[in-house]
């Protein structure tokens, strides 16, 4: 789908503020109101814009302590991949995971309630099936940047 300058400005404003109004988007990119919510829609169909959310900050609700671990698995086949990621999703603690090239196989993040807790998951994961060869832990001691979900890279403007 090739997307114009309105396009981007599109999306570059829904990425800041979601719950911005039909008039108040119209406005700010220059264009009347039912030619920029056809563009809005046609964005959304084309699956550009996946949806809208509101941002929690779940340490308000629950304090978490949050720890990045990298893992190596013993076997590297489909069939390894795949245990060791169905456990991933199975996991309501762990947040985030991404498949790696280089030294290690996964970077996994866990949001714990505390460290004793992280251990003890990571512990039944070694004595599992799922088949970790090594792992390191880094607790994180505070977030010096995060991006905010959604929001367009300064290069893609």
């Amino acid at each position: 789908m090739k997307l114009d300058r309105y396009d981007v400005k599109i999306l570059e404003i829904l990425s800041r503020d979601g719950r911005i109004t039909k008039s108040k988007l119209a406005e700010a990119i220059n264009l009347s109101v039912s030619p920029c919510w056809e563009r809005v829609r046609r964005l959304e169909k084309a699956g550009i814009i996946q949806g809208y959310s509101a941002r929690i900050d779940s340490q308000a609700l629950v304090p978490r302590n949050t720890v990045w671990v990298q893992i190596e698995l013993k076997a590297h086949n489909s069939e390894s991949f795949s245990r060791f990621e169905a456990m991933v999703q199975e996991t309501p603690e762990v947040t985030e995971c991404v498949a790696v090239g280089g030294g290690v196989d996964y970077l996994v993040k866990f949001e714990a309630r505390s460290i004793d807790s992280y251990q003890r998951l990571i512990d039944s994961w070694l004595v599992s099936e799922v088949g970790i060869e090594r792992y390191c832990t880094y607790i994180v001691t505070k977030a010096v940047k995060q991006s905010e979900p959604g929001v367009l890279p300064e290069d893609f403007m």
